[in-house]
């Protein structure tokens, strides 16, 4: 055993401040208050930063395929059927849908907003898991050419509820001898979908593909096909097929590249967060270092007395870094439990918390979702831990090896 039982005893006896060394325990508290909350906190920030980056693929993935092959201005797709039956026959892809998507104008009476437009076939509303769940209360069976769904939060916008009329306007019209004139025209609002992302939810606007064929002037056309793959892994291999198979046709880009911005500052901001976090751990170790140099010298008397019983060096070192090490794994696992379990009930605390103070803290505006994530992963819970087991047990060795370096005829010549 690497320690003896009466090095662990004597250790814990020191840890168990008497009255003059009230002020020793009071650092020691800090300590390991301070171990607890740097462990805790970065615990539930990278669990945070996971769930949210999960959440937004999700989304992503849930509404866009992996990977968009959009057809050349003025050259769209007239033979897309028979393209989506050869992609799907394709090894590793999942589904593949065509669809026409334009930026448009909506308008109501009272006001108007830019929003993107997309055509879509009605057996393909329901072959993604999110767009199932999101269309759950729209009738698809009703969904024909009088008829558009839009998102929650734009409907709210317009102020439009299911029944009403709204007007699409493009800019891209019919050419007279007067100019272009914008094509318009009004469609019955069939519902409104929900699919927990703010920018879908505020800015899409589905239509049969039927219907986008004749305001677009697209007659049996399609401007894109959407490619969901079975494993996001594969996504470069599938990438490099596909591009071989449409040639110079058409353009190919996955949903990394049109995220891109996304994906990088989630990645940085985590990277960097970790990094401050971990300075908490830090300077909860360098409390260590005081607290401990503190009970040495206040324990002076006590080593010197070991030392002449026949103590060593290197147990008079073992016997203070236990004693930190003590401060140590209890504030790492105090910490872990705290972060895993308030990770767990995060939902459950924000809505607490904005009970308490009125306020929205968690905006969809802001932050894109509609609710605040977090994903726990167990690997990362693991490196905190001994990252922070391991800055705690170098901060005992400089107080340990002072303890050892102890003069026992000094010591006991000065008391």
């Amino acid at each position: 055993m690497f320690f003896s039982k009466f090095e662990t005893m004597l250790a814990g006896r020191y840890l168990k401040a008497k009255r003059k060394e009230g002020f020793i325990s009071v650092i020691s508290g800090f300590a390991l208050t301070g171990i607890a909350l740097g462990v805790a906190t970065l615990i539930i920030v990278m669990s945070v930063m996971n769930g949210f980056k999960s959440e937004l693929l999700s989304r992503i993935l849930g509404l866009n395929g992996h990977i968009m092959i959009v057809s050349t201005p003025g050259y769209p797709f007239t033979d897309y059927s028979t393209a989506v039956k050869n992609l799907e026959n394709i090894d590793g892809v999942e589904v593949a849908l065509p669809l026409i998507e334009k930026q448009l104008l909506i308008s109501t009476g009272n006001s108007a907003e830019g929003v993107i437009v997309r055509g879509l076939r009605k057996e393909d509303l329901l072959k993604k898991e999110v767009m199932r769940s999101g269309l759950a209360g729209v009738n698809i069976e009703a969904f024909s050419d009088e008829y558009v769904v839009l998102g929650e939060r734009l409907a709210d916008k317009l102020g439009v509820m299911v029944g009403d009329e709204v007007t699409l306007i493009s800019p891209n019209g019919k050419v007279t001898a007067f100019g272009t004139v914008p094509r318009i025209k009004s469609y019955t609002v069939l519902g409104t979908f929900n699919f927990g992302m703010y920018e879908y939810d505020s800015n899409f606007v589905f239509m049969p593909m039927e219907a986008a064929q004749k305001y677009f002037a697209l007659p049996g056309s399609a401007t894109a096909i959407d490619v969901t793959l079975k494993r996001s892994d594969d996504l470069k291999k599938m990438r490099r097929i596909i591009e071989n198979s449409v040639g110079l046709d058409a353009y190919v880009y996955d949903y990394q590249q049109s995220n891109a911005a996304f994906f990088n500052a989630i990645d940085v901001e985590r990277n960097v967060m970790f990094l401050i976090l971990t300075l908490i751990i830090l300077v909860a170790a360098f409390n260590i270092i005081t607290g401990l140099i503190m009970l040495v010298k206040d324990k002076g008397r006590d080593i010197a007395v070991l030392r002449t019983m026949g103590a060593t060096k290197g147990m008079i070192m073992r016997i203070f870094m236990i004693s930190g090490a003590y401060i140590g794994v209890l504030g790492t696992t105090i910490g872990v439990l705290l972060g895993v379990v308030f990770c767990l009930n995060i939902e459950r605390i924000r809505h607490f918390l904005e009970m308490l103070s009125g306020r929205d803290l968690f905006s969809a505006e802001i932050y894109f979702l509609s609710k605040l994530p977090a994903e726990i992963n167990w690997t990362e819970v693991c490196v905190v831990t001994v990252v922070a087991l391991i800055l705690s047990l170098l901060a005992t060795v400089y107080p340990a090896y002072r303890a050892a370096k102890y003069d026992p005829v000094e010591a006991l010549r000065y008391e």
